[in-house]
């Protein structure tokens, strides 16, 4: 129970790479609020140390007001996951501002919004760890995706930049970069692909399951599992760094 005392907020809490985020600090005696936008799906996973708070990251007053809520009800913030988003592809010439806003709102103005709220009460303390769950696509172009990568290749470029703001200080700042994980926007974007291509949805999935090197889909307990690590006792030195969790190199 090494993250006892420790308050987490995970957004995008509810489901997938979340859930299991929010579950791994949950194990190790953090109190975890998880956000996400069906207030619903969050009670249907809420435990003594998981409570939810309905929460569209790409409201600036309802995150101020959501995170507000959340300090007040257990504490100073510290430790971050900014993990909502979307994986949407499109093609450019198909991409209208609409879905590049709502891209860029949702991957990249949502984690800057949680994070800067965060860090408001995390400041007050001795101690946080901020973790931003990007993607391989933040690494390299993703064929079909390109607001996607931007957001993505952005999201890095902004944990870097914090971690060099606040270098010196008890506060880490990490990316996350997974491959294809078996969560549910595979699951969704199979039946894309396959509408896309004209191909079935089996090879539609497996189309991303040989993108990762190990050519299998990756669990959400194996990304969780990397987060836990950056807040453990060992990880204090890792900063600024874009941790790749793909099975193998991208």
């Amino acid at each position: 129970m090494q993250l006892s005392g420790k308050h987490a907020l995970v957004t995008g809490g509810g489901t997938g790479i979340g859930l299991a985020i929010a579950h791994a600090l949950a194990q190790q005696g953090a109190q975890v609020t998880i956000t996400g936008r069906r207030q619903q799906m969050l009670d249907q996973v809420a435990t003594d140390r998981i409570t939810g708070l309905a929460m569209d990251v790409r409201d600036e007053n309802n995150v101020q007001n959501v995170i507000s809520k959340a300090v007040q009800d257990h504490g100073p913030i510290q430790i971050c996951v900014a993990n909502a988003g979307i994986a949407e592809g499109r093609a450019l010439h198909k991409t209208d501002m609409e879905f590049w806003r709502n891209i860029m709102a949702t991957n990249l103005d949502g984690a800057f919004l949680t994070i800067r709220e965060a860090m408001n009460s995390m400041v007050q303390t001795d101690w946080g760890r901020v973790i931003t769950v990007s993607s391989i696509a933040g690494l390299r172009g993703l064929k079909g995706a390109s607001a996607y990568t931007a957001s993505k290749h952005g999201l890095i470029g902004l944990t870097r930049a914090l971690s060099e703001d606040y270098m010196g200080k008890p506060y880490t700042f990490n990316a996350l970069c997974p491959g294809y994980v078996d969560t549910d926007i595979v699951t969704r974007n199979t039946t894309n692909i396959a509408e896309r291509a004209g191909i079935s949805t089996d090879e539609a999935r497996n189309l991303m399951i040989s993108a990762n090197p190990h050519k299998r889909l990756i669990c959400p307990e194996e990304v969780a599992a990397a987060a836990l690590w950056l807040c453990l006792p060992g990880s204090q030195s890792v900063n600024g760094q874009c941790i790749e969790i793909a099975g193998g190199q991208i």
